[in-house]
């Protein structure tokens, strides 16, 4: 069964230049926290990248039978499968056009987890489906699962992020990918005023067997100049259809 690949509309000249995220929250955007509006507002005409750099007080995952499948996500770089405390992490946010003219925003997390030789790394990549206003979150190295990211701006200027449908694509193969075998995230960004610091804090459940994976912590960002992405985050292929 092949997927059927959504159309996006070109931008119209007063979105033309803005963040993905400007774009898929409209007016809603300005409610969030300036220091968010800064993070969330990178874009290829913006020219800066964000680099945040923090620690992850818990990294936790559900019953053991959680394990193989976070095992296997780690093969391409679609699930983190350790656990810990205190692990220091990095978050690389840049913006470029990927191979069908799209603007795309890298998410790609490394975690240095004590005892483990190489950092784990988790890769997602953002592009805006403007034809229905929604985000869709490629996960992994091959961009081999689309998500649909739900995205609502909280009275404290946080932002709430809930993940939706999922579509699995390798080569001419595409189908929506069952909820049965997956799971639902909820993750919350804001920036804390008085200790000077982004917090974020994610969980993982299903709706059936419940908690899977989560993890809190804090982090700084840095701006650097950027008009496109270092080829290390990019992934290894690009999958036209949303």
């Amino acid at each position: 069964m092949t997927g059927t690949p959504h159309e996006t509309p070109a931008a119209t000249p007063a979105e033309a230049g803005a963040s993905i995220f400007r774009r898929a929250l409209g007016a809603d955007f300005d409610r969030l926290h300036p220091e968010l509006r800064r993070r969330f507002g990178v874009s290829t005409d913006g020219g800066y990248a964000c680099v945040g750099r923090g620690v992850m007080r818990r990294i936790r995952r559900g019953p053991w039978w959680t394990v193989p499948f976070l095992q296997i996500g780690r093969l391409r770089n679609i699930l983190v499968a350790d656990v810990g405390e205190d692990v220091p992490f990095t978050v690389e946010n840049y913006p470029y056009q990927d191979p069908y003219g799209r603007e795309t925003v890298t998410f790609v997390r490394e975690y240095r987890v004590p005892g483990r030789r190489r950092p784990s790394r988790f890769d997602a990549t953002m592009v805006l489906d403007a034809g229905r206003g929604t985000i869709v979150d490629y996960l992994g190295t091959h961009q081999h699962l689309a998500v649909d990211l739900d995205l609502r701006v909280e009275p404290d200027g946080s932002l709430l992020l809930r993940s939706g449908a999922q579509r699995f694509y390798e080569g001419v193969l595409g189908f929506r990918f069952p909820m049965l075998f997956s799971g639902r995230a909820t993750l919350r960004e804001r920036f804390d005023d008085e200790a000077g610091v982004f917090r974020i804090d994610l969980e993982v459940h299903h709706r059936l067997f419940g908690f899977l994976f989560g993890y809190d912590g804090t982090f700084t960002c840095e701006y650097p100049e950027a008009s496109t992405a270092p080829q290390r985050l990019r992934p290894v292929r690009h999958e036209r259809r949303l």
